[in-house]
């Protein structure tokens, strides 16, 4: 296993850590029970994982008990994270980022988890009901009563984060270090603002779904539609993507899969694992072989040739306004390529569009 650090923190993480919404049965999203967890747990430990990721609302709190009973005599040995913020039942209080809801969850998540402290306390998305000094002040009460040591975000846009990470600033509450947030092949969107804000602001990222709900693992293709059983049959197509385009990057990640002779799964979280600011990437097998092949994926180096195929594959253009970024400060600025010339080696990150002819119609 490897090892990074988690976001801005002095915090050591394994590259890959093990999600667990296929805990419990609520969801349809594995159905795993006490024993398969135990094991699961089990197998990830002995092979290094020392960071595990959850959420109340998995199984409306059933992950956490499942995952809580499997870490007996083992909490202390890794680094736990969970969520809050989604309702938990009809009672229209017990949802969002409110300090009754956050104090109420943290609580429960502690029973469940049968710990007293939690790593990484994080908000499962922004609350548009709730003011966001209100959310911040009571997280940062968690984390001076001891009951969380950390606290992150997910499923944020890039202002939402920004304007959160400000007000910690100026009222000196404790700041989100992470954002665990959506990233695959087939769903680069987080290149297109959020990345370049984590970059900045040294925020680590934690990728969720970098599999697509099991889309690359190259299990189907055009003629044989995901099966019976599958998680990507049973969710269906949660996170949304073009599923064409998807069969071609399928097709990319068989071929290079095949030069290397490992799956295509284990070649889509080694790309993932090659982006900027990744401070692990969660992977949640229903299968231990499954588990045992995604843990494989820190050790294959894929050649820069490899990368750039799979990223000319997935590429899906570069939206406004961040192509005029782009264009005024690595095309226009004459700073550049004084200051930056590693990113020049090849050509540059953006050609100068000033002086571009427009291919003529026939």
């Amino acid at each position: 296993m490897k090892y990074r650090k988690l976001g801005n923190s002095g915090l050591i993480v394994s590259e890959v850590g093990l999600g667990t919404m296929q805990f419990g049965e609520a969801m349809q999203m594995g159905g795993l029970g006490q024993k398969e967890t135990n094991k699961m747990v089990d197998f990830a430990l002995d092979h290094g994982i020392n960071y595990i990721d959850t959420a109340d609302v998995y199984s409306l709190g059933e992950s956490e008990e499942l995952l809580g009973n499997a870490l007996k005599g083992k909490r202390e040995d890794i680094v736990l994270s969970t969520k809050c913020r989604l309702p938990m039942d009809d009672n229209i209080n017990h949802s969002g980022a409110t300090r009754v809801n956050i104090m109420r969850e943290v609580e429960a998540s502690l029973k469940r988890l049968q710990t007293d402290y939690i790593d990484l306390y994080q908000m499962h998305s922004w609350d548009p009901y709730t003011p966001l000094e209100e959310t911040l002040r009571a997280l940062d009460d968690l984390v001076r009563q001891g009951k969380v040591r950390y606290i992150g975000l997910s499923n944020y846009m890039a202002w939402q984060a920004a304007t959160a990470l400000g007000l910690q600033e100026r009222q000196g509450l404790e700041k989100y270090i992470t954002a665990q947030m959506y990233y695959s092949l087939v769903g680069r969107d987080l290149e297109d603002d959020f990345m370049s804000f984590a970059n900045y602001h040294d925020m680590g990222i934690i990728v969720w779904s970098p599999l697509a709900g099991g889309f690359l693992t190259g299990k189907y293709d055009r003629d044989n539609p995901p099966p019976e059983g599958s998680r990507f049959a049973e969710a269906g197509q949660f996170v949304p993507f073009d599923i064409n385009k998807g069969f071609e990057i399928v097709d990319a990640l068989k071929d290079i899969g095949e030069r290397h002779g490992v799956s295509p799964a284990r070649v889509a979280l080694a790309w993932t694992l090659s982006r900027d600011n990744i401070s692990s990437v969660l992977i949640a097998a229903r299968k231990l072989e499954h588990l045992e092949d995604n843990i494989k994926a820190v050790d294959l180096e894929l050649t820069d040739d490899e990368i750039e195929l799979l990223d000319e594959v997935s590429d899906t253009g570069i939206p406004y306004p961040r192509w005029m970024v782009l264009q005024q400060a690595q095309a226009e600025d004459p700073r550049a390529r004084t200051l930056e010339p590693e990113k020049f080696e090849d050509g540059g990150p953006w050609e100068d569009l000033r002086f571009k002819k427009m291919p003529l119609e026939e």
